[in-house]
């Protein structure tokens, strides 16, 4: 019996972790894939109070180090579901688990959106990527094409520039939305083409390998050839499993108060997976901070 159990390991969820340990309450957290989120797949952060440059790995350490400092017991899980217990819950996962919580933080984050088009599940992890510090070296010296405009494309853009021989930025909207600095530090580069109000059609599929992209654009339908494609066009949330618990937008988010709290009494939200204006570093902790002490003023009864 935990008083608190945390689903998600990134920043949301351990510094719900922390603040829920300070209150001297007992906390497990239970993560799919990698403690500290999606952050750890960035190499260089500058927005985080404190550091003014830090990898996202490295801070996924440190937070897991003090969470774990401060006595939080964790574990490497897929949950599956929660389910009411009387006056406390049973957090269930995939590989058979079943725990025991008298609150429970969901603060699942989101995951890579696709664009849904004809072959793209079978080319991920084959010629489809999110992730250029995972697999920008399986590109060195090729010619590649970054679907996104955000400040998530150009992250991944600023890291492929100095690997790949030529990259293609397609964005759908008429101009970028990353911040100017960003796009100033990849845009520098001269093996960089960019394209704009542009239009997904298809990727060019020769014998199972991705070859490229059609894309349209003013009307004019075009295409690229590429050795590989990058997608940074989106996240979305993972909530379906937990909607008897906590009521979600059209877009999939979690609804809830100012202090995260839900419909379900014991019942809280963090981070990313919470429908909110905005999605960083500095508002997900925001949201851990609420949720652990809402938590722990409801364990007070």
């Amino acid at each position: 019996m935990y008083d608190i159990i945390v689903v998600g390991g990134g920043p949301a969820g351990l510094t719900a972790a922390i603040y829920g340990l300070r209150n001297g309450k007992t906390v497990f957290v239970i993560e799919k894939s990698v403690f500290g989120g999606q952050i750890v797949n960035s190499p260089k952060v500058e927005n985080i109070p404190g550091f003014d440059s830090i990898s996202g790995d490295e801070f996924g350490d440190k937070m897991l180090e003090q969470a774990m400092g401060q006595g939080a017991e964790v574990t490497l899980e897929e949950v599956t579901g929660v389910e009411k217990n009387g006056d406390t819950f049973i957090v269930k996962t995939a590989e058979g688990g079943a725990y025991e919580g008298r609150t429970v933080i969901l603060a699942t984050g989101t995951t890579h959106r696709v664009l849904g088009l004809e072959g793209e599940q079978d080319l991920i992890g084959n010629g489809i990527s999110f992730c250029a510090v995972c697999d920008g070296d399986f590109y060195r010296d090729k010619k590649v094409v970054m679907i996104g405009g955000g400040n998530s494309a150009f992250v991944e853009s600023n890291l492929l520039v100095d690997i790949v021989k030529e990259l293609v930025i397609l964005q759908d909207m008429p101009f970028f939305t990353a911040d100017k600095k960003l796009q100033e530090q990849v845009l520098s580069h001269g093996n960089v083409e960019t394209h704009v109000g542009t239009k997904i059609l298809d990727y060019i599929i020769q014998d199972g390998q991705l070859k490229g992209v059609r894309y349209e654009e003013e009307g004019t339908a075009k295409e690229v050839s590429s050795d590989g494609v990058f997608l940074a066009v989106g996240l979305v949330p993972e909530n379906d499993a937990f909607t008897d618990m906590a009521d979600v937008n059209e877009a999939g988010y979690f609804t809830t108060d100012n202090i995260c709290t839900t419909k379900t009494p014991g019942i809280y939200i963090a981070g990313d997976c919470r429908a909110k204006t905005l999605r960083q570093v500095a508002t997900a902790c925001s949201d851990g901070a609420y949720a652990a002490i809402a938590a722990c003023d409801f364990l007070k009864g």
